[in-house]
């Protein structure tokens, strides 16, 4: 037992282990990715009067982080092969105001990054939102390392977890260093820096509005085993997914995920899409069927544009950004997990076909 309870020891290892295997210099743990996000934001300077484009189809906190820091959050609509975002409306969205882009990792597949480099003026960051993405790769190149700053959530439905929690990547020293202070109240040591330093009655100074956005070493310590089994995790996913895609095959109003040898598939979700026009029911109807026959399923996720805060303060039609809408009301997660088993699966593909 090390003693501590807070942010410590076991914190830094899993840090350490965290940075080693998504190849960058610097991770640091947070309470979760949420605040992980602020804390990237709030690093780079992003504030009033600035602009940050954000996916319209993503989970809500992507487009909230960005009003928590008093800026403008700008959509672009999806491509609905990818579930990420489109690149080729890019362009037309960057003012001189914009100064990032969220980079939505969804459900585990990675973002054509060099493409949307290509797509945005040097100037303009690039932050991942790889909630969904631990372990997951472009080319190669982990989630994480492809911008400027990455974040990782250990909520439960991710690969790994620590309850809640998250993980900040980047390989900008200096950015590490004001994300290591903010999240600590801004102080300009850390409380194991200064309990273990000569002075131990000296508090730090403070020099930047900071935030309580530390991670516990009991999250750490989980974390650290957690992080142990990533892999296995994910090559178990792919296995299953790979399965999904051979025995979903045949069912003409089911899309199965769209992969890519460009990308290591973190497999967070294996989210389907449900064509409305072939369909035997509405999408709807077919999750209440599922449910009646014991199986779980969800919307992939939400169309930010579409949510009543976004729609009414930033006076938003669902048509503005058709491909979040179009996945909003027909995609469909089922399960994937490392707890089912083989019949569990079959299960799940008997019920599906059965729908008709």
């Amino acid at each position: 037992m090390s003693g501590w309870l807070t942010q410590g020891p076991k914190v830094a290892a899993f840090e350490k282990a965290f940075a080693e295997r998504h190849q960058v210099k610097h991770a640091l743990a947070v309470t979760s990715c949420t605040t992980g996000l602020h804390l990237a934001l709030a690093g780079l300077g992003i504030g009033p009067g600035d602009e940050v484009i954000v996916p319209a189809f993503t989970w809500v906190a992507t487009a909230n982080v960005v009003l928590y820091c008093n800026a403008t959050p700008v959509f672009v609509d999806v491509d609905p092969k990818t579930y990420n975002l489109d690149i080729a409306q890019i362009a037309s969205k960057v003012t001189e105001k914009t100064k990032a882009v969220i980079a939505v990792h969804l459900f585990g597949r990675c973002v054509d990054i060099d493409a949307l480099r290509a797509a945005l003026p040097a100037r303009v960051k690039i932050v991942e939102d790889a909630a969904c993405a631990a372990g997951s790769d472009w080319k190669g190149r982990p989630a994480g390392s492809l911008g400027d700053v990455g974040v990782f959530s250990f909520h439960p439905r991710k690969s790994v977890t620590t309850g809640e929690g998250g993980m900040v990547t980047t390989n900008d020293p200096a950015l590490a260093e004001v994300m290591d202070q903010m999240r600590n109240h801004g102080a300009s040591i850390s409380e194991e820096q200064r309990h273990r330093g000569p002075r131990p009655y000296l508090l730090p100074d403070f020099n930047l509005l900071g935030y309580n956005y530390r991670m516990t070493d009991l999250q750490g310590a989980v974390g650290l085993v957690q992080l142990s089994k990533l892999d296995k995790f994910i090559d178990e996913r792919a296995r299953w997914a790979d399965f999904y895609h051979d025995a979903l095959r045949d069912i003409p109003w089911l899309r199965t995920p769209n992969s890519d040898n460009s990308c290591r598939h973190g497999w967070q979700a294996y989210v389907t899409y449900v064509d409305a026009k072939t369909a035997p029911r509405p999408r709807n109807d077919i999750m209440q069927y599922l449910m009646d026959a014991g199986i779980a399923t969800r919307p992939g996720t939400h169309a930010v544009h579409m949510l009543g805060y976004y729609r009414d303060r930033f006076n938003l039609k669902p048509e503005d950004f058709p491909g979040a809408q179009d996945c909003n009301d027909n995609t469909m997660a089922i399960p994937l997990h490392n707890r089912m088993t083989e019949e569990d699966y079959h299960y799940v593909v008997q019920a599906l076909k059965a729908v008709a």
